[in-house]
């Protein structure tokens, strides 16, 4: 029997997604944009890590490339983007659905909110897509209950709306270095959750524990 993708070359891979085998150059273009493939499949892993190494970032056309965030301010602020990475990857787990553009997407309205809120002047606009607005309000959860933790130990909460921004501007633009750009692509995702303990997403948001 042919691949039954393309039903003319011969079938060697196994696609634990499909649950049949097909052959190699389908699961090679048809990885991620029509085969949803799971995080453990090893021709992913291997793949990921391929494009992973010969990959050149044009840090020109990554998201408001205007501004570069340094080392210290992501060392300053980690639990700040771990409650951040946490709420995303909780959302993805809820919701199959959820691939890294639609993350990218609500980052990128969260921005935009917070570059107008840190100017004085504060406009919001979610994602009309439902994916892309769960995330949104994840993440705009995150930051609010981040705020009312941070306050309630401290006495006040002293994250100001322009660390909020770059932080997600961060995030934005790791997740456009770590995403493939396939339509089902995960691969920022399957990132972020490498940043947590086995186990870590069965747990409130409060006991997150980052790797070391």
């Amino acid at each position: 029997m042919p691949c039954p993708i393309c039903e003319k070359r011969d079938p060697r891979r196994f696609c634990p997604a499909r649950g049949d085998t097909i052959c190699a150059i389908c699961c090679g273009t048809e990885r991620e944009v029509t085969i949803d493939c799971p995080v453990d499949c090893p021709y992913l892993i291997v793949s990921r890590r391929y494009d992973l190494e010969r990959r050149e970032v044009d840090w020109s056309k990554v998201p408001f490339a205007d501004v570069k965030i340094p080392a210290s301010f992501v060392a300053e602020h980690e639990s700040f983007l771990a409650a951040l990475s946490y709420a995303i990857c909780r959302a993805a787990q809820d919701d199959r659905l959820v691939v890294d553009a639609d993350v990218l997407a609500a980052l990128g309205a969260l921005v935009e909110a917070y570059r107008t809120l840190a100017s004085g002047i504060y406009f919001e606009r979610p994602p009309d897509y439902r994916v892309q607005r769960e995330v949104y309000d994840a993440v705009r959860t995150a930051i609010e209950e981040f705020k009312k933790a941070e306050a309630e130990t401290r006495g006040t909460a002293r994250l100001r709306d322009g660390e909020i921004r770059d932080a997600l501007i961060f995030l934005a633009q790791l997740g456009t270095t770590r995403a493939n750009g396939r339509p089902k692509g995960r691969a920022f995702l399957d990132f972020l959750r490498t940043q947590f303990k086995s186990g870590e997403f069965a747990k409130p948001a409060s006991n997150i524990v980052l790797l070391p």
